[in-house]
This record gives C-alpha cells, structure tokens and sequence, in this order.
C-alpha cells in the first residue's frame, strides 16, 4: 500500500495533510533524553521500520517534540535512512520566560533532528494564561520565532496544548497561529467551541493522542469491545474524529508497525462513517444511561467548583468525569491512569485527585464548595468509591515546566 492516505487543506498553512498523520510519543526508546549510546540497535530498528511502513502507507506527517525523550534523536538518525519527498516534519518547543533559553531549546531540535528546515512548529504546552504571555509578548519566543521562519527555516507555526478551552479559543483568536494540536475525541469533546473558532480563524486543526488519551483504546475493555462492535473502539474513534469536518488530522502513537493496522482500517471505512458511527453511539449512549441514569447525565456537570476553588485542589469535574468512563464502560486502564496523575503532572493534569478526602480535607468542607451542585450529596460517596478503585502509586510525567 503506498500514498493510499487521503489528504485535506491543513487550514491557512494550504499544506495537503494527510488525515493520520504518524506522532512521535510512544516510539521512541525512553521518555528521558538518553545519550546515543544508550540507545540501543534493536530500539532504533523497530522506529525505523515503523517509520518506513508510515512513509509507505503515506503517512507523511510526522510530529514529534523537544520533550519526547529520544524521540527527535531516533527520527534525526530514521529520516535520511526513509526517505520521502512528501514529507511534512513538525516539532514542538515549549516556551519560555527567557526567549534566549527558548531558541537554544529550538537550536537543539533542529540538531537532534538533523534537519535545516521544519515545515511546521508548535509552541508546545499553552496550558496556562502565562504560556500564552510568553509566546505573545513584545520580546517574546514568537518573536524568535519570527525570525527563523524569515531565515526559511521555519514553515508554519502553531501551538499545542491541554489548557481549558476559553484559554485555547483566546490563543486561537490571537490571530498568530497557524494551527493548533488539541485534545477531542469521543469520550471528551469539551472543546468543541475551540473547534469552531479554528474554523473561523482558519487554522489547522490536528488532534492529539486520540487511542491514547481517548480511552486507552490500544488496548480497550471488553465492554467497549462489545458495545463498539463490529469495529474496534479504535476504528470507532478514528472515524468520529475524522467525519467532523472541522478536524484535518490525528495523530497516530504508534509503537510498532502493526499498530497503523486499524487507523488503516478505519480509512477504508471512512466513506461509510455516519452510518457506522450512529449505532455505535446509541449503544454507548444507552449503557452510560443504564449504569448512571439520565438525570445524572443530564446535570452532572451542573455547579460544580473549578479544581482551584476546591478544597485540597480537588479536581470534581474530571473525576466526575472519570467516575462516568468508568462505570458507563469499563474504562478502568484509562481512569486509573488519569487518577494517579492528577496532582503529578503539574499544569498538563492540573488539580489532584480524591486521595485527600477525609484526611487533609474533610466531607463539610468540601460540601461547602458543592452548593450549586444538585449532586452535592452524593459527590462525596461517589469520589470515595473512585478512590477505592483507582488509587495507588502516583503516577509521573515527564514536564517541560
């Protein structure tokens, strides 16, 4: 199979982008920056023959970023071994208060990478108003930005995030940006409203980590299995994100080559997507209706504190949230996840879990946030049982500050 990956306008960049496009997080050999010679044949081997089937399949996005680990190393050493003359590399660069701290952070992904040019850059992890600052201020790292895009070695430049969504439609509506990596998929599309204004604005919509982030879907409960049948949650998934019109691409965290196997699938499907998406939904729509009630699904959300008006910084809404995935369908692999970052991950997972109810937080104090919540009763009881669950070890991710 060779180019079969259809292609839409990646907004105002005009770039043909194919609709999976093959990123750089689960790939690589560590998650830490390992000099090359701890980076070892066999690790190398499996990133260049994922590489390779990409370029053959047509994938010929490739997105990784400075922080991945060794990610940028293993594609600078993969690249010239694959070649590919429709190649669209991308990048991403956190920013910085220093804007010098932030080009030598930029010069050493264009060494890593081994590469003159990028054809697309992100500002990587605009998650708080600060970030934002960062980029956008007179002397800012846009500026330098600027500058290295006027010296032809920057195409594009756009911004990646896990921020709220008013903070990523502000970001959008900046102006500056030529499109943005966000987080929607079926089981969270809060940022629907960011969708729309990248539509307006123009810009390049590319979704990040939708089998991952999105349910854990490479390796699904057999719940999910079930009620997404006869296409795996991943196919399901691939074909919701990819028949909305305001989405260009997503992102593909392969690990091996074989797992391109059912993205591929799903494009083969791709013709037929709103007749196979709409009995999936109803099923899963009525099993969550089945385990948690519509009045519970109708006003769950209904009052509730942001994680920092709360007690302890507890984060309600998500776990909430999590508490619906995980009895609607069986999503314990992806919830317990989520849990134990919460209050590890800094501003990427903002806000912590459960763990501090009835220890450093009591059941009054926290009812005192819960006033507006027609829920307020029950939230309690329902975060203990979450706790009871889901908690263990915390869980760490590597931050770019």
């Amino acid at each position: 199979m060779t180019n079969s990956i259809p292609t839409r306008r990646f907004g105002r960049t005009d770039l043909a982008m194919p609709v999976l496009s093959l990123g750089g997080m689960r790939f690589q050999k560590s998650w830490s920056d390992l000099p090359a010679k701890d980076i070892d044949t066999q690790s190398q081997r499996n990133l260049q023959d994922t590489l390779q089937r990409a370029a053959d399949c047509g994938f010929h996005h490739v997105e990784t970023a400075r922080h991945y680990g060794s990610s940028e190393r293993q594609l600078g050493w993969a690249i010239p071994q694959v070649p590919d003359s429709d190649r669209i590399l991308q990048s991403k660069v956190p920013p910085r208060d220093d804007p010098d701290e932030f080009e030598e952070m930029l010069a050493l992904t264009f060494q890593r990478l081994g590469c003159q040019r990028l054809d697309l850059l992100a500002l990587h992890g605009i998650n708080l108003p600060r970030h934002l600052d960062q980029t956008l201020r007179p002397g800012g790292c846009l500026e330098v930005v600027r500058r290295w895009q006027q010296e032809g070695r920057i195409g594009h430049v756009g911004f990646s995030t896990h921020g709220p969504t008013d903070l990523i439609t502000a970001a959008i509506q900046s102006d500056v940006f030529d499109y943005v990596n966000l987080h929607w998929y079926y089981i969270d599309q809060a940022n629907a409203a960011a969708l729309d204004a990248a539509r307006q604005q123009d810009i390049g919509v590319f979704i990040i980590s939708p089998t991952d982030k999105g349910g854990h879907l490479h390796t699904p409960s057999q719940r999910l299995r079930d009620l997404c049948s006869p296409l795996h949650p991943i196919v399901f998934n691939d074909l919701f994100c990819l028949n909305d019109p305001r989405v260009h691409t997503i992102s593909i965290g392969a690990a091996r080559p074989s797992d391109l196997d059912l993205h591929l699938e799903a494009l083969e499907r791709l013709a037929d997507a709103s007749a196979l998406i709409e009995p999936v939904h109803r099923r899963l729509c009525k099993a969550a209706a089945d385990a948690l009630g519509e009045d519970w699904l109708g006003s769950w959300r209904q009052g509730l504190p942001n994680w920092r008006e709360t007690p302890g910084q507890i984060n309600v809404p998500i776990l909430l949230w999590l508490h619906n995935l995980l009895e609607a369908w069986d999503l314990e692999s992806y919830t317990q996840s989520r849990y134990r970052l919460l209050g590890q991950g800094s501003h990427w997972f903002p806000g912590a879990n459960a763990d501090a109810l009835d220890a450093s937080v009591s059941e009054d104090e926290l009812r005192q946030v819960l006033t507006r919540s027609p829920w307020s009763n029950r939230i309690p009881d329902l975060l203990r049982g979450l706790r009871h669950r889901l908690a263990g070890d915390p869980q760490q991710r590597l931050t770019t500050a």
